[in-house]
């Protein structure tokens, strides 16, 4: 009998931050880091603010509460294959703040270095506006993509559901919104048209292992 797998699936995970308090204190000590440094960095942003990557020393109590919830994350979708019931890896966090405004983007990147990343987001910038023409998508890419259509772009595999596959997923950001994904996965960010201004903070966790004794 004709059997058919689908491997090597590549995990997404999306949760929400439960704190109001937690998001406005870290609000706050974005803004104040914007006010200190307002130049910031140019990494994979397309305009914007792409703050220094050490949050965590002036993000206070918020930030490193936020780190955690990540690290929770993590430690749910990861597994040490040799100390199963006892990983042997701990996570060593580097995270940043991001401020865009209409027109901003994020060109298409990944982490090298990391093992999970992932993005809260402290405001959506929509300001409760549902139009998809507003744009700011976070845009995932398959990674065996374009290869594999370069010779006939018409042609798709199927999923387990007998869909055609999407080479490029969309996910539309909320406030509290925290995904989390591979940091080998190519990740953008779509134009932004909101008339708001959307606050979001990247995570990376890098493994490193325990002390011993």
């Amino acid at each position: 009998m004709r059997e058919t797998r689908h491997l090597f699936p590549t995990p997404f995970a999306i949760d929400r931050l439960q704190s109001e308090e937690g998001m406005r204190m870290l609000r706050e000590a974005i803004e104040a880091e914007l006010a200190r440094d307002s130049d910031g960095l140019a990494i994979s942003n397309i305009g914007g603010w792409h703050s220094n990557t050490q949050m965590l020393d002036w993000g206070g109590e918020a930030a490193r509460a936020l780190v955690y919830k990540a690290m929770t994350m993590a430690d749910e979708q990861t597994v040490d294959v040799q100390s199963p019931e006892d990983s042997r890896f701990g996570w060593i966090p580097e995270l940043w703040a991001n401020v865009s405004g209409k027109g901003n983007a994020n060109q298409y990147h990944f982490h090298p270095g990391s093992f999970w990343s992932a993005v809260a987001y402290i405001d959506d910038g929509y300001e409760g506006n549902t139009d998809p023409g507003l744009g700011g998508e976070l845009q995932l890419l398959d990674p065996r993509m374009p290869m594999i259509r370069m010779t006939a772009p018409d042609l798709r595999l199927l999923d387990a559901d007998g869909q055609p596959q999407q080479s490029e997923i969309s996910i539309r950001p909320e406030s509290g919104m925290i995904v989390l994904f591979p940091s080998w996965l190519q990740h953008a960010v779509r134009p932004f048209q909101g008339e708001g201004t959307r606050i979001s903070i990247a995570i990376n966790l890098i493994p490193g292992l325990k002390a011993s004794g």
